[in-house]
């Protein structure tokens, strides 16, 4: 990884925002993501972040914390709030902003406990692939403390295989329809590309029953995105 996002986020939190970064997926054409909405406040987040804000409690982990927007209204809030990313640019801005606990780390990395574990911005992203889920759903499972939760955010993009009677060409011989191969651009260079998730409600929900967890939906937002909340079975 060439880590062009955190280098974004460096050149703007530096006063060097001279333009946005690019991105496209297998599916769909390029398109701009602007550097300043990943540094948005409170009252610019979507609803289903803002709504996994208010649900917070106790110990937070903020996974694929990018800028660091979630954890900072936490912790201003006076949340014991830990960040991590993969981004060592995205670690680097989380502290200059002055965040206390900010880490480069990948989530399977983790074995601390807490009583919320924050994916947001699409976390099922990080999965990867529909076949990794569970791995993953498994090891937040271990993380959480009694009556912890995990609020977690997707899309269910079956709209973007829809032609325009309506009908879909999915094809049920290939992988998951939510795996989609990510690409991103910075300054003219391209970043090594992901394969990035995203997952139905129905097929989370799924997943979580196999590993004994319980899956709500939360909130629902205005173009097939969700906000689930997952908690340890009884």
């Amino acid at each position: 990884m060439k880590d062009l996002l955190g280098q974004a986020l460096l050149d703007y939190q530096n006063g060097n925002h001279t333009e946005d970064i690019i991105t496209s997926t297998n599916i769909s054409d390029e398109d701009t993501l602007p550097i300043p909405y990943l540094f948005r406040e409170y009252n610019d987040m979507p609803k289903l972040e803002q709504e996994a804000l208010k649900l917070a409690k106790g110990k937070v982990l903020d996974v694929g914390c990018g800028a660091g927007g979630h954890s900072l209204y936490l912790q201003n809030k006076g949340y014991n709030v830990k960040a991590i990313d993969i981004s060592e640019g995205a670690i680097s801005v989380c502290k200059n902003r002055g965040l206390k606990q900010a880490k480069v780390s990948s989530i399977l990395d983790e074995t601390e406990h807490f009583d919320t574990i924050l994916l947001l911005m699409n976390g099922t992203g990080i999965f990867q692939k529909l076949k990794y889920v569970t791995q993953y759903l498994s090891h937040l499972k271990t993380l959480l403390n009694p009556n912890g939760q995990i609020l977690i955010d997707s899309s269910d993009i079956q709209y973007m295989y829809e032609d325009e009677d309506g009908g879909l060409w999915i094809d049920t011989n290939s992988n998951y329809y939510g795996e989609l191969d990510y690409y991103l651009s910075y300054k003219g260079k391209n970043e090594t590309p992901l394969t990035w998730l995203y997952l139905d409600f129905n097929t989370l929900k799924t997943a979580c029953l196999t590993v004994g967890l319980h899956c709500e939906s939360i909130k629902e937002g205005d173009h097939f995105d969700y906000l689930a909340k997952l908690t340890i079975s009884e």
